[in-house]
Formats: structure tokens, C-alpha cells, sequence
């Protein structure tokens, strides 16, 4: 099925996308930089990074790509990774939120002891959004757009423990918590801008129901094969789309002129799930004045990282 968002021209753009060797993460390298944009593709794993850019220039042979590393489940990477995109001395245009991991079937932790969900998802995009503000800021017009998912609906930031650590482990739910947690991400940040008069741009997206290995990768982390899972079972009775589909709002998030701040874009067609990019409604749970408030404290408290200096 052919797309229909053309990206507009970012000639002379600075672009940083997460999770860009595959899938939605890949796809929105690939027509970033087919639109004149440099991006670097922040991976976990350089060599996959690489099999990505060598991918897209085969299409794309004037695409200018750079693969860097940043694995977002360890807070040192993403320190490391920010202080080489700080150290470039140039301005960053737009940072996309893409990577992130899918419901793992049993309860796993990150480097820094993170429930693995929370920590990639979420804590992980927080860390790296912040330590990139001053090279954001620098930039005429700046955006922050961040991946969320059709799920953040089911969710709730469980301030009691939000590591699931008492709680009987769910992998379901805890994605869906994480998932609210960059929509609250977007949310706030939008707001931040606002009241301290950056000319930053904040949205977030969500894929619908996309064709890509998200869904089989988390459910087989610390197995053999993947675990049962509702989408890896009974998902071929839902709509679903391909890549190219499903990345387009997350472009449109990130690039169209018409969208604003703290907008939330996601599939327009069958259930939320495919079709072309339309508005969303954000949940009200990720508009409550207190949960952004409390969820940002706690974000810095455990992630040890806070608006810079420079910029607070």
C-alpha cells in the first residue's frame, strides 16, 4: 500500500532517532533523510545499525546517515550518547522517542535495576530528552516527538510501585503503564515549553496496529521462543497494516506544520488501529496536572538526571 504523508523538506536538518534498525524506527530514518535530514541512528547494537544505514542507502544513496550507540536501559549509555551529540557543538532539530521493548513475559530489570519495560520505555527516552536540551534549544525550531502506544489507554502510573515489585508481574499492563508514561512525557513537556517560552515542539504518536517484530521480541526476551500472548495469538483477528503505513503518524507527529503542542496522532481508520494519520484523544489520566507533576519528580529522582542548568 503506497504512504500518503510526504514529509516535508529538512535540508540542512539534525535529526536523532532511537530504535532506527528497524521497523517503525528504521522506516522513519529512511524517509527523514530521503527528505534532506542527517540522522543519526541510535542503536543498541552498532552492527544492526549499520545493516539499517547500509539498507537505506541502497535506496537512498545520497541519505546521510551516522550510526551511534545508545543502549536506553542503561542510563550510562544514554549519558555517553548525549555528551557525543552535546560535544558536536551543533543544534539537534528533532529527537524521535522510538525504541522500545514489548511485553517481556517474565519481570526483568535493566542495567540500573529498572523494571526492563519502565526502563526502556520510558525512564530511558526521559533521561535522553533531557541531557539533549541544550542542543535542542539551540535549534530555530525544535521538536520532541515521542512514540506511545494504542495501549496507554489501559494504563495507570501505579506511584506505589511502579517497578512492580509487589504486585504480581503483568507484562501486559506494564507496558501499557509505560506507554502512558511517554504519552505524560509528551504531555508535559509540551507544557514546560510553554511556560518558559521555548520555542520547542512536543508531540507524541502511537503505530496502531503495525506489522513489525516488537511484538515478538519482547514476548521471547529470557526464553526460546515467545511466550503466548494475546497479539501473537489472536492478533491476526485485529486490522493491521505494514511499516510503511504504520510509521506515518510518528512522522507527521514529527514534521508536519500543522500539528500542535502536546498533540497526540495515531491511525484515523478501523478502531485506531490502520489507517492514515489522524489526531487522537489523549487519556485523561495523561492530562492530570497531578500525575505529570508527581510522575516528572520522580522521573528526575530516579533517573538522577534534571532539566540542565543551562536551560532550566
Amino acid at each position: 500500500m503506497p504512504t500518503s504523508y510526504v514529509v516535508p523538506d529538512l535540508t540542512g536538518k539534525s535529526v536523532v532517532v532511537t530504535g532506527a534498525n528497524s521497523g517503525t524506527g528504521k522506516e522513519a530514518a529512511r524517509r527523514l533523510a530521503e527528505a534532506g535530514a542527517r540522522v543519526v541512528l541510535a542503536v543498541r547494537t552498532v552492527a544492526k545499525g549499520e545493516q539499517a544505514r547500509t539498507e537505506i542507502l541502497a535506496r537512498h544513496p545520497r541519505a546521510q546517515l551516522e550510526v551511534r550507540r545508545v543502549d536506553l536501559a542503561d542510563l550510562a549509555s544514554v549519558a555517553a550518547f548525549a555528551d557525543g551529540i552535546l560535544a558536536d557543538g551543533a543544534p539537534l532539530d528533532l529527537l524521535v522517542n522510538n525504541a522500545g521493548v514489548m511485553a517481556p513475559p517474565t519481570r526483568l530489570t535493566t542495567a540500573d535495576g529498572f523494571e526492563l519495560q519502565l526502563g526502556s520505555n520510558y525512564l530511558g527516552p526521559f533521561a535522553l530528552t533531557l541531557r539533549l536540551l541544550p542542543a535542542l534549544l539551540a535549534a530555530p525550531a525544535p521538536r520532541v516527538t515521542t512514540m506511545s502506544s494504542g495501549m496507554a489507554n489501559f494504563g495507570r502510573i501505579h506511584f506505589d510501585d511502579l517497578q512492580w515489585e509487589r504486585r504480581r508481574y503483568s507484562p501486559n499492563l506494564s507496558y501499557a503503564q509505560s506507554k502512558l508514561a511517554d504519552l505524560v512525557l509528551a504531555v508535559h513537556l509540551a507544557d514546560l515549553s510553554a511556560e518558559r517560552g521555548w520555542n520547542l515542539l512536543s508531540t507524541a504518536a502511537h503505530p496502531g496496529y503495525t506489522m513489525t517484530n516488537l511484538q515478538t521480541a519482547g514476548a521471547a526476551l529470557g526464553r526460546d521462543k515467545p511466550a503466548r500472548t494475546f497479539i501473537n495469538q489472536l492478533g491476526f483477528l485485529l486490522p493491521r497494516q505494514q511499516v510503511e503505513e504504520g510509521t506515518e503518524p510518528l512522522l507527521y507527529a514529527a514534521t508536519s506544520p500543522e500539528v500542535t503542542a502536546g498533540g497526540y496522532y495515531g491511525p484515523g481508520g478501523r478502531f485506531g488501529l490502520v489507517g492514515p494519520a489522524a489526531t487522537t484523544r489523549v487519556t485523561r489520566r495523561a492530562l492530570d496536572a497531578d500525575v505529570k507533576r508527581r510522575l516528572w519528580t520522580v522521573s528526575e529522582r530516579l533517573t538522577g538526571v534534571a532539566l540542565p542548568a543551562a536551560v532550566a
